[in-house]
């Protein structure tokens, strides 16, 4: 089940790490956060290292459905409310300036990247569409509200982020990364204060970035606690209509929309990892209502990080690890939230003063509803009686019959069925011990 994205592009290939290296600054994971952040310390003239444990882009950025947005969701009536006004200017600043950024680099990368204008809708409560359009005029932004869609049911309104964007993050990341200081098929076993252990070396650092998605270092930070993970699913149909935009439900259980090329790009049938949800038979029944000429040609699935309020952890990875940096916590919002953390993580490790540094910090406060339910996820997985138990921190493994894979519902680390590693914050198979 490869996205469109993997079946339309290639990408470089790079030597595995063997024998021991010194860098200045090390990043583990060759995802899009990754890789971005090897970029902006090259342009930077920073000597760096990145340890990918696999191919680069073989995870979660190979399974986004790419839309470039400072939109993300109906959140900043919530940020405003949460923060403050100033902080919720500087998240919106910041994710514009990551759009920006992407506008300025597709100019010289044939990666499919188009303007669109990106849609948030509510199937029935104006109200909240009313208290953003609010929230956004007081931070300055010219957001519309809109009555009808070219959606094939009737919607309550929606709010508009003109000229957003949406590309192909493949083509795009294999211009990016051609060039770049990575070793591929070099997972890091073991991170020690200022080095990184693998099997084939160690790579000692001054300065360490985890981009891993989720972060696999338990005893610092607290993000076993601080966020869980939620799966996505994706049907690409041919034989659909043309939108014109990129739309998404305010719902985190509704449905979104963006064509690329001549395919519809159906997104849905999420659910928290390691419980139920619709999965691909919501989403082909849909079509099937819907859009009956429509045939499938593709399908995927991908997983989100979901923070304790709707904002990334982008910045020094605890309060007691001076050196050790991470981002993760995307919200589903992974291609604007790279870029910027990019940016940020670069001047943070150069010593440079950045304005976004205190919105995104990882040591905010956790005093959030949704901690509670977290750590209630993590009590109940905890005690629930099963042979399959996560290697990560010993919870209860669930079957997930759409994937044929064994979920974690606590932080969601998820193994195939013969055990074999398909998303972390586990770093080994099923049967291993960590």
């Amino acid at each position: 089940m490869e996205s469109i994205w993997t079946l339309s592009s290639s990408l470089p290939s790079f030597p595995s790490l063997e024998g021991d290296r010194k860098t200045d600054v090390l990043i583990i994971g060759g995802g899009i956060a990754g890789i971005l952040c090897a970029k902006a310390l090259q342009e930077a003239g920073v000597n760096y290292i990145l340890l990918e444990s696999g191919r680069i882009c073989s995870g979660v950025t190979k399974n986004t459905t790419a839309k470039i947005t400072s939109q993300h969701g109906l959140v900043y009536h919530k940020l405003i409310k949460q923060f403050g006004h100033e902080r919720a200017q500087l998240y919106l600043q910041a994710n514009q300036a990551a759009l920006g950024r992407y506008k300025e680099l597709c100019r010289e990368i044939n990666c499919d990247f188009e303007e669109k204008d990106a849609f948030v809708y509510t199937m029935d409560d104006v109200r909240i569409l009313e208290q953003e359009c609010l929230a956004l005029d007081t931070l300055g932004f010219r957001a519309d509200f809109t009555a009808r869609l070219p959606l094939p049911f009737p919607v309550a309104g929606a709010v508009k982020f003109p000229k957003q964007a949406q590309f192909n993050p493949v083509k795009f990341l294999s211009h990016i990364a051609r060039g770049l200081n990575i070793y591929e098929e070099s997972r890091v076993l073991e991170l020690r204060p200022g080095c990184a252990v693998t099997g084939r070396g160690n790579v000692r650092a001054e300065k360490i970035i985890v981009a891993t998605h989720f972060p696999f270092l338990n005893k610092h930070g607290s993000y076993f606690i601080k966020q869980y993970q939620h799966r996505s699913y994706v049907l690409a149909l041919e034989n659909a209509p043309a939108l014109g935009g990129m739309y998404v439900d305010e719902d985190e259980k509704g449905l979104s929309f963006r064509n690329y090329q001549n395919l519809l790009l159906l997104g849905g049938g999420s659910h928290r990892t390691g419980k139920k949800g619709g999965a691909w038979q919501e989403l082909e029944d849909f079509a099937a209502g819907c859009y009956p000429e429509a045939v499938p040609r593709y399908r995927w699935a991908t997983q989100d990080c979901m923070t304790l309020d709707s904002v990334p952890y982008i910045g020094q990875y605890s309060a007691r690890t001076p050196g050790l940096y991470v981002a993760t916590g995307f919200n589903k919002w992974g291609m604007s939230s790279s870029m910027l953390a990019s940016t940020l993580l670069r001047d943070l490790v150069l010593g440079r003063r950045n304005d976004y540094a205190p919105v995104f910090s990882p040591s905010r406060s956790i005093l959030r509803p949704a901690l509670a339910s977290n750590a209630l996820e993590a009590l109940v997985g905890l005690l629930t009686p099963s042979q399959k138990r996560c290697p990560h921190m010993g919870c209860a493994l669930k079957w997930n019959s759409s994937e044929h894979s064994w979920d974690c519902p606590c932080h969601g680390s998820r193994f195939s069925e013969s055990g074999a590693l398909l998303n972390n914050p586990s770093t080994g198979r099923l049967d291993s011990k960590e």
